[in-house]
């Protein structure tokens, strides 16, 4: 269950004197987990999200696969850009993006925008005609470990409103959906589909026809809980695809992020302290040298649960807290998922924490409490 490539093993062997808390990327896993998902989804094609890791070494890789780009800010385009990506290759995916920053990409050949707003459709169209912009709808999220419910996406009948203004304007339309990230349920992507063919439907009536669908993310890593493959995935959105836009080709894309990085990655900690609060009670409180502040902040409320192997593995565990080495209360990792770590376990260890390739440096704060943000090393085989 917690196996590490070879390429990460012999990484942290070979440096054992290596400051923790550091993170362990192998390109391998990343390029054929890419491979994977693009065999299974077909004509989609893959808009790899940057967020997830925005290493240059993986976007050099997604871009030697024929991949193209998600981003959320100017200074993600600019990594797209610096790794050789032209501007029609990024989707600009943030929806609420100052205007300068529309501007700032379409100067550089950005085409294709998300919005969920008629404040940001505005903007759109003054400041990146003609391109193609993507009104994105709500989804509630269920069945993700970590829903994007809310925030982002507007109702589907002011969806229809809004295409319609964008038509008005003599833009290209499209929309977008996100079932929610780490998401463990094929079906939920039939779901959004009926929505988005609803809309389509109505927009039809009108001779507006849909350029471009955006199915999002939400193709999970592997945490503790068992996952569908990427057949499963695929199958889900064909399926709900012929169901709800039959009779319509619009341009197809996803957005995959956690599940091309997240396994590809292991990050090594320490323990500093194991201690308890009371005689009474069995638990141990495990701190660790990397916490929420430090790139582990998909651990709030304990919503991704990361597999942890650590040296004394196979000798006798004992229930534990496991939290962070930063004065802040907030800083527990896990208290209610009912982890078990080797009572054998003393400061100084080592502690892997398994797939962890994907959100973690992009949330590492840069100091807080005076802690370094999380280091990355990248191995395996180079485009």
């Amino acid at each position: 269950m917690n196996a590490t490539t070879d390429s990460i093993r012999e990484f942290i062997e070979g440096n054992p004197d290596l400051e923790t808390p550091y993170l362990v990327v192998d390109l391998d896993i990343v390029g054929a987990r890419y491979q994977s998902l693009a065999d299974a989804l077909g004509d989609v094609a893959l808009h790899y999200a940057v967020k997830a890791n925005p290493a240059p070494e993986i976007l050099s890789l997604v871009l030697a696969k024929g991949g193209n780009f998600d981003v959320a800010s100017p200074h993600e385009i600019d990594l797209c850009l610096a790794a050789g990506a032209r501007g029609e290759q990024i989707s600009y995916g943030n929806t609420a993006k100052k205007a300068r920053d529309i501007a700032y990409a379409y100067e550089r050949g950005v085409r294709l925008f998300t919005f969920d707003s008629l404040g940001e459709l505005d903007k759109l169209v003054a400041h990146a005609p003609g391109a193609t912009v993507m009104c994105r709808v709500l989804c509630g999220g269920a069945g993700a470990d970590w829903p994007l419910s809310r925030k982002f996406g507007c109702e589907p009948p002011m969806a229809v409103e809004l295409l319609r203004a964008a038509s008005r304007a003599g833009v290209a339309v499209g929309m977008a959906f996100h079932v929610g990230s780490q998401q463990r349920h094929p079906e939920a992507f039939d779901v959004a589909l009926a929505e988005i063919g609803w809309v389509a439907s109505e927009l039809a009536a009108d001779g507006i026809e849909l350029a471009v669908v955006n199915v999002g993310g939400g193709f999970p890593a592997q945490y503790h809980e068992a996952i569908p493959s990427p057949g499963e995935y695929a199958q889900a959105i064909h399926c709900a695809i012929g169901t709800h836009l039959a009779g319509r080709s619009p341009r197809l894309i996803a957005e995959p992020g956690r599940y091309l990085v997240g396994d590809a990655g292991v990050l090594v900690s320490e323990v500093v302290l194991v201690s308890s609060k009371s005689s009474m009670e069995e638990r141990r409180w495990v701190t660790v040298d990397i916490g929420v502040f430090g790139g582990l902040a998909e651990a709030l409320d304990e919503a991704i649960r990361y597999r942890i192997s650590t040296p004394r593995d196979g000798g006798p565990t004992g229930p534990v807290v496991i939290a962070g080495p930063s004065c802040d209360s907030m800083d527990v990792l896990y208290d209610k998922s009912d982890y078990h770590l080797p009572l054998a376990l003393s400061p100084g260890d080592k502690v892997m924490l398994h797939s962890t390739g994907a959100y973690t440096t992009t949330y590492s704060s840069v100091g807080f409490n005076g802690f370094a943000p999380l280091r990355a090393h990248i191995v395996g085989d180079r485009p």
